[in-house]
């Protein structure tokens, strides 16, 4: 069976993409923060992974938590730094939040009263 000059086209296509997409959203990978029993907590600070890990901006990170007792933000540095955030931040509050790292520093923190200033705040960084 022959094949027709404009399927060979596609197919061309189709390959050229894959050998230029970058292979960081092809090998993304999904992460719980803090561990499968507690989640984001206030342990959140020992969660070794965070510390030791370089994550690919693509790589997900999965906030589990009790919805109403926890919630997350994604702020700048100098909101992490204060514990605050604009007035028109995404705040997450389902208690299974999905968010994709961005390339740099990613900084979550803790939006209820009085957590992110006891510690309830993340850095990760993604390269």
């Amino acid at each position: 069976m022959a094949v027709s000059g404009g399927s060979t086209a596609v197919v061309a296509i189709v390959l050229m993409l894959f050998l230029v997409l970058p292979r960081d959203i092809v090998e993304a990978a999904s992460y719980i923060v803090g561990d499968r029993i507690n989640g984001w907590d206030f342990n959140i600070s020992s969660w070794p992974k965070a510390k030791t890990f370089t994550f690919k901006p693509g790589d997900e990170l999965v906030f589990t938590y009790e919805p109403g007792k926890y919630d997350v933000v994604p702020v700048n540095d100098i909101e992490y730094d204060y514990c605050g955030h604009a007035l028109d931040s995404k705040v997450y509050r389902s208690g299974n939040d999905k968010i994709n790292l961005m390339d740099g520093s990613n900084y979550f923190i803790s939006d209820f009263p009085n957590q992110c200033e006891s510690g309830m705040k993340l850095r990760v960084f993604a390269k």
